[in-house]
C-alpha cells in the first residue's frame, strides 16, 4: 500500500486563473465600500454610517483567507487612512488586525448560522473600533461620545445582508 506525501504547500488543481478572479471581484467591492465610507452624507447620520470597509475586508477574509489577508488590510487601512485625511496607519492597524482575526478565526466562525455569526462580526468590529479609540487617546484627541460604538452595532446588524449580497461572487469563485 503506498503512502501518500504531503507538501507543505497547496497543490490543489484549480484553474490558473483562479488568483486573478479574487482580484477581480474583491477589488471593486473594496472599491465601493471605500466610496460609502467617504460619501459626503449630512452631520446627524454621521455616528450611524456602517464600516463598510471592515464588512467587506471580514467578508473577504472569510471567504478566501489564503489571498485575502492582514496585508490586503493592511494596504486597504492605509488607502482609508489617506481617503478620509486621519493618522497614516490608524485604519492600517484596525483593518490588519481585523483581517488577522478573521483569518485565524475563520474555521470557527463560518460554522454557525448568520445571525450567530453576527455576534463574533460584532465582536470583531469592537476589537476594531478600540484599536482607533486608543490611536485617538495615544494622539491627545478628544474622547469620541458614546455614539462612537453604534457602527459596530449596525454594522453587526448588516452582516447578514452584507453577507447575501457578497455570497454569489463566493460561489462564483467556488470557494467553500
Amino acid at each position: 500500500m503506498k503512502h501518500a506525501v504531503r507538501l507543505p504547500f497547496n497543490t490543489s488543481r484549480r484553474h490558473p486563473k483562479q488568483r486573478g478572479n479574487t482580484l477581480w471581484l474583491s477589488v471593486p467591492t473594496l472599491a465601493l465600500a471605500l466610496y460609502l465610507t467617504i460619501l459626503p452624507i449630512p452631520p446627524w447620520p454621521l455616528d450611524y454610517r456602517p464600516p463598510w470597509v471592515v464588512l467587506t475586508l471580514l467578508f473577504w477574509c472569510f471567504a478566501t483567507p489564503e489571498r485575502i489577508g492582514v496585508l490586503v488590510g493592511f494596504c486597504v487601512g492605509l488607502l482609508l487612512d489617506v481617503l478620509t485625511g486621519t493618522l497614516l496607519g490608524q485604519h492600517a492597524l484596525g483593518l490588519s488586525v481585523t483581517a488577522f482575526l478573521a483569518v485565524v478565526l475563520r474555521a470557527r466562525i463560518r460554522i454557525f448560522p448568520l445571525w450567530q455569526q453576527m455576534f463574533y462580526v460584532w465582536l470583531i468590529l469592537l476589537v476594531e473600533r478600540l484599536l482607533m479609540l486608543w490611536v485617538v487617546g495615544a494622539t491627545g484627541q478628544p474622547m469620541p461620545p458614546l455614539s462612537y460604538w453604534l457602527p459596530s452595532l449596525i454594522g453587526a446588524g448588516l452582516w447578514p445582508l452584507m453577507s447575501w449580497l457578497l455570497k454569489p461572487f463566493e460561489r462564483r469563485l467556488r470557494v467553500a
